[in-house]
């Protein structure tokens, strides 16, 4: 069942899913959370593709807050019940004035005494947990693989990291961190130093060698390939090395020293899978936060030899011009001197004849 409405209210949304859920016959759903998404027009459909099919697994409420351009400040709604979906959709769109205050909008809307997690597919607030509307919801999910500069907003989320916080760049490490687990139970030798292969500016592997080098303890390099992802990650013990390659994005090569190599299924996951995995946990991700904490250290590490280089190269110049500047000086003394002494020569002569 879907109820359309214009220039409405929260109240009147409200009404209209009592209405809907009446309909259908099932005045309670067993929902279990609210799941609030931001988006535009451009790309709310396939987050709430996404979002629906995460449902079946955790019924909820979706909210999909759109964004409109209209200046003149209005409210038009669309309440989903039924229609593939295990629990309830409202697609949100508020134009003008009232898109800057989307919290008194969807406050009204919450489930009452559940969760609450917010969603950015796109583009998200500078810092999340400081958003208006974030501050609704118990966890907040971020994907900086989706900025234009991923990198520089992974950089952002790690300086402005709350507990709550999350991203889909993590998320998508769930299957490499196991199987490195796994092989580190498996091979439990002491690990000099480790690499990780993958495509340039992937968010992903910054937060995996993040990961090795926070757990470890070792050197992770950090090596451009090809893609598609993330596509290997080698751990060097003194027996040889512990390697995981995935040229394909599909299928993963395992191996460790002195065993066959073997293959494991390591495809990359689709955002529904990646949504579903979060929306199980409700608690503090200790593991990311110390994570984030770790790439931020290298990163201002890097940052402070990149200083000391430049500070080091500036006093070399001002060496190398000190000198020049010396030696011309000593050069000119040593031309004027010489000039003297001619001159000297000069008078001496005049005065024999």
């Amino acid at each position: 069942m879907i109820i359309s409405l214009s220039d409405t209210t929260s109240a009147k949304i409200s009404s209209a899913l009592l209405r809907a859920r009446r309909n259908a016959g099932s005045p309670t759903m067993g929902m279990v959370l609210t799941l609030i998404i931001v988006t535009d027009e451009d790309h709310y459909e396939d987050a709430l593709e996404s979002a629906v099919a995460a449902g079946r697994e955790h019924p909820c409420r979706i909210l999909l807050v759109v964004s409109g351009n209209g200046r003149r400040a209005g409210l038009d709604a669309e309440v989903r019940i039924g229609e593939g979906t295990t629990g309830e959709v409202v697609i949100i769109r508020m134009r003008g004035e009232l898109a800057r205050h989307q919290a008194s909008v969807v406050r009204p809307l919450l489930l009452p005494d559940s969760p609450v997690v917010i969603w950015w597919p796109g583009k998200c607030p500078n810092n999340p947990a400081q958003d208006e509307l974030a501050q609704l919801a118990r966890r907040r999910i971020t994907d900086s693989a989706t900025a234009a500069r991923p990198l520089a907003a992974l950089r952002e989320r790690s300086e402005t990291y709350e507990e709550g916080d999350t991203d889909l760049c993590w998320t998508r490490l769930t299957p490499w961190r196991a199987l490195l687990a796994a092989s580190l139970d498996q091979y439990p030798a002491r690990i000099r130093s480790a690499e990780v292969e993958a495509e340039r500016s992937n968010p992903s592997a910054e937060l995996l060698a993040a990961w090795l080098r926070s757990r470890l303890k070792v050197e992770v390099k950090l090596r451009p390939s090809d893609g598609p992802g993330i596509t290997a990650v080698r751990m060097t013990t003194a027996a040889g090395d512990i390697a995981i390659t995935r040229p394909d994005g599909r299928l993963a090569s395992y191996s460790v020293p002195g065993q066959p190599n073997r293959l494991v299924a390591l495809k990359r996951r689709e955002v529904t899978e990646l949504i579903t995995e979060e929306l199980r946990r409700m608690d503090h991700d200790d593991v990311f936060a110390a994570t984030l904490n770790a790439y931020r250290r290298n990163g201002r590490g890097s940052a402070k030899k990149t200083a000391a280089k430049k500070t080091s190269g500036q006093r070399t110049a001002a060496a190398r011009t000190v000198a020049v500047k010396g030696a011309t000086q000593k050069t000119a003394a040593a031309r004027g001197s010489a000039q003297k002494t001619a001159a000297a020569k000069k008078s001496t002569r005049k005065a024999s004849r």
